[in-house]
Order: C-alpha cells, then sequence, then structure tokens
C-alpha cells in the first residue's frame, strides 16, 4: 500500500529487478518536500534506497539514485536530497564520486539512538546529500568524470589533517579548521564491522570525526570530494 500511497501523492518508488529470475534486488522511494529558495518550492526527500542483503557492491545502489535523477529530471524536481552516516565510507563515495552530490549541512545525532541492526545503538550523525540533478556535477558524475582525489593531490594543494591516527590505532581531531581553509578527515574503513568487533574503537572514530565536522561546517566549510583512501576532503563551502 505504502508505494501505492507514494505514487498518488506525487512521489517516487522503483525496483531493481532480476530480469532472469525476477527477483527483487533493491528498492528506492521518496516522497515530495518543499524548499521555498527553490523554482517551484519542491525538491524530492530521498527516503530509502538500498540493495537487498548480500546484494551490496554491485552497483545496484548507483542504478536506483541514477534512474531516481532520470525520474527527478523529466518531473522538473530540481533537487533530491537524504541523510547519510559520514563514517560509513561506502555511501560517501557513491554520493561524492557516483552521484556528485553537494554536502551543505551537518546534523549530530539526527535521530537520537537508534538499536536497528544497521545502527547497533551508536550516535546517528548524518550529512545532508543535497543533489542538484541537472548541475553540471552531477551529469559529470553521471558519465565517470568525478573520480576520488589522490591523496598526496590533495595534500600538496595545501590540505591538512584535521583526524589522525595515534600509535594506537585511535582516531582523534589533531588540529582546528579555519575558515578559508581545505582539510583531510580520516574514515574507518568500515564502520559497520568494527561496530560488531570494538565498540569503544568505533565510538573513538564517531566522536573524533564528528567534532571535525562540527568545527568544520561552523567555520563555513563543507565535505567536497573523498580520496582514494578514503578521507573527506573539506573546503570552503560553494555559493548555491
Amino acid at each position: 500500500a505504502l508505494p501505492i500511497s507514494l505514487l498518488h501523492a506525487g512521489g517516487y518508488c522503483s525496483l531493481a529487478i532480476d530480469t532472469e529470475t525476477e527477483a527483487v534486488l533493491g528498492a528506492a522511494l521518496g516522497f515530495p518536500a518543499r524548499d521555498a529558495s527553490l523554482p517551484g518550492g519542491v525538491y524530492l526527500h530521498s527516503h530509502m534506497a538500498a540493495a537487498m542483503p548480500g546484494m551490496q557492491d554491485r552497483g545496484i545502489g548507483t542504478a536506483l539514485k541514477r534512474h531516481q535523477r532520470e525520474w527527478a529530471l523529466a518531473e522538473g524536481i530540481p533537487v533530491v536530497a537524504w541523510t547519510f552516516d559520514p563514517l560509513v565510507q561506502r555511501n560517501a563515495y557513491l554520493n561524492l564520486v557516483r552521484l556528485g552530490v553537494r554536502v551543505p549541512r551537518f546534523y549530530p545525532d539526527f535521530y537520537g539512538v537508534m538499536t536497528d541492526a544497521i545502527n547497533a545503538g551508536d550516535r546517528t550523525d548524518r550529512l545532508l546529500a543535497w543533489w542538484e540533478v541537472g548541475s553540471d556535477r552531477a551529469g559529470e558524475a553521471a558519465t565517470g568524470q568525478l573520480q576520488p582525489v589522490p591523496e598526496a593531490e590533495a595534500r600538496a594543494s595545501g590540505a591538512v589533517d584535521l583526524v589522525k591516527i595515534d600509535s594506537h590505532g585511535v582516531p582523534a581531531l589533531c588540529a582546528s579548521p579555519r575558515r578559508g581553509g581545505t582539510y583531510l578527515i580520516a574514515l574507518p574503513a568500515d564502520i559497520v564491522a568494527l561496530r560488531s568487533k570494538d565498540r569503544d574503537l568505533a565510538l573513538s572514530w564517531r566522536m573524533a570525526v564528528r567534532e571535525a565536522l562540527a568545527e568544520s561546517y561552523a567555520q563555513g566549510l563543507e565535505v567536497d570530494a573523498i580520496t582514494v583512501s578514503g578521507s573527506f576532503v573539506v573546503r570552503p563551502a560553494k555559493e548555491k
């Protein structure tokens, strides 16, 4: 009933289906939301886009989101938006490289504590993905022109580390961001696996990255890219 209601109300719903077995591989859904600054005052809030268990890393999520972009373009909707966990490196790569989103906001503990299998009681810090579907950046991502940044290249252009891992393997904030600067924020390789193995270390990552992001956004910076080794590149926010 929910997909039919969404579609009837002008929302979005799609399925990724195996053409041979007709098995559902993934799904996406979203609903209209309001922002008076946009043409028409409406954008699509993408509430969910996910592959079925065991189907991750097969390009299904990318395919679902690109279909969502084509739908939004056809409907005259300028932006698709959603939130994502900054510690989930795989999602950050999808959003920044494969889709070409902007990341204009950081929300500490957005949902409060969630005890589902994915969040496992962790804090629910979130970044806002603001996907301007008709932008040059989204178009470049769709044609594979956006790529992760080599870390050496970022440092050569003046990027400074905000989060580093100490000799005991614990991440910590190691600098204070300043307005106008460019910074690197290291991320864990797999926070979902880490939560199940070492909750204290997972929490250390959460708090270090939270502090780095909160201070960066307070200085007018935003996440703009991700490096090959999996660090956020934080730069001065661009004007819309």
